[in-house]
């Protein structure tokens, strides 16, 4: 077999060894339709809409996805593991890739759980479909920033506290970056231009875009440059932690 796919099922199946994965989609579907019924008022807005999940769930994400992505490179640090994918004929960067693509695919599969609250909603009233599936479309390119994120902070510290604690920190900085609760003190300090660079780097900003109907290239490209930064992060400390390899 290829050694990527290889590593990538390994990565995936580990997931569903362990009863991680299914206490992840649980917590998750527990976590979000809560948040969208009883603080989004779901059935008491009258509108056939998925908006207020939608704009809820990046804060589940905040809180799940450092628990789902804390371990990837921790735990092979910690257990020495990291010397048999090392022994695999396969250079860093797909090491980095098997294990996001691995990530990302729990996490969809999680998000794509709450199919059932589309279909009620279909039931129940005539809904834009298509701003439905632009707002899953959206989650998913935030899902893939966010564990980027999660899964280069891991190979920071085998303290996979400290590794949940970092990541969270950074997605709460990413989230918060586009509310004036942020941005008024970095006004008083730095030139209009950096205050408005900092502000589009917020995730609702670029998410609510997507999921009030409008795909714009510009938001695609947001998500994806994230994503490969922060994958760049990791592949660069990985080799520090490793010597240069």
């Amino acid at each position: 077999m290829n050694p990527f796919l290889a590593l990538f099922r390994r990565e995936l199946s580990a997931y569903f060894r362990t009863p991680l994965a299914l206490v992840y989609a649980i917590i998750f579907l527990m976590l979000s339709n809560s948040f969208v019924f009883y603080l989004g008022d779901l059935y008491e807005t009258g509108q056939a809409s998925m908006q207020a999940y939608f704009r809820l769930l990046p804060w589940v994400c905040l809180l799940l996805v450092p628990a789902l992505s804390m371990r990837s490179w921790s735990e092979e640090f910690r257990s020495g593991t990291i010397e048999l994918l090392d022994a695999l004929p396969l250079p860093p960067w797909q090491q980095v890739l098997a294990k996001f693509g691995a990530l990302w695919s729990v996490a969809v599969a999680a998000l794509l759980l709450s199919f059932p609250l589309w279909l009620s909603l279909a039931w129940l009233g005539d809904p834009d479909h298509g701003t439905i599936m632009l707002g899953y479309i959206g989650t998913f390119l935030m899902l893939a920033a966010m564990l980027s994120i999660g899964l280069c902070v891991s190979s920071f510290s085998e303290n996979q506290l400290v590794v949940y604690l970092l990541s969270a920190m950074i997605l709460l900085l990413y989230l918060l970056a586009g509310y004036p609760l942020a941005l008024n003190p970095i006004r008083e300090v730095f030139p209009q231009h950096v205050v408005d660079l900092i502000g589009s780097m917020s995730f609702l900003t670029h998410l609510n875009a997507i999921t009030r109907g409008v795909l714009d290239l510009r938001d695609v490209l947001f998500f994806a440059i994230t994503t490969l930064f922060w994958l760049v992060v990791n592949l660069l400390v990985l080799r520090a932690r490793k010597g240069g390899v």
